[in-house]
């Protein structure tokens, strides 16, 4: 979260800076990339790291969060090449991504990004997003480690190819 708070301002300056297409194909890209070879490859060795690198991918989340509003996917990718369990995986993501979205909300409040039009998209979207969060709270004690790794995998997959093609 800390590592956020610096990387999402920075990534809601950016925004004025790069072309939104090539940014939204690169993530994507990488998305698509990593779910595919985590899937063909499942038996990582976990990643080992300190408090630094972790301060280092929650700056590259905020950025993420900030350029895009995609502020979990770094942060979900970083839980899973740890190789924590589901339990630990979501403790850590849950409040990482929260926080992301609400200081990129903020963000672009005080950037101006907000109109009438984006507000009403957004209430749009409130269903659907009560909706997931009904249907994976309801999923998630049914899957083990090993499931929700592949549903997190999937998840990403369709998330990068959502990216891809418009």
């Amino acid at each position: 979260i800390i590592g956020g708070a610096v990387g999402v301002p920075i990534g809601t300056m950016l925004l004025a800076y790069i072309n939104p297409a090539y940014l939204r194909i690169g993530v994507g890209v990488l998305l698509v990339l990593y779910s595919i070879y985590s899937v063909a490859k499942p038996a990582l060795k976990p990643v080992q790291a300190a408090v630094p690198a972790d301060l280092g991918i929650g700056f590259l989340n905020g950025l993420l969060g900030g350029l895009t509003g995609l502020g979990g996917i770094v942060v979900t990718i970083w839980v899973q090449l740890r190789g924590w369990p589901k339990d630990v995986q979501r403790i850590v993501f849950q409040p990482v991504i929260l926080a992301a979205q609400a200081m990129t909300a903020i963000s672009l409040a005080f950037a101006g990004a907000y109109t009438a039009e984006t507000i009403k998209l957004y209430l749009y979207g409130l269903p659907v997003l009560a909706a997931g969060m009904w249907i994976g709270l309801r999923l998630y004690g049914r899957l083990d480690d090993a499931a929700f790794r592949k549903v997190i995998l999937v998840l990403l997959l369709v998330s990068g190819l959502s990216l891809i093609v418009p």
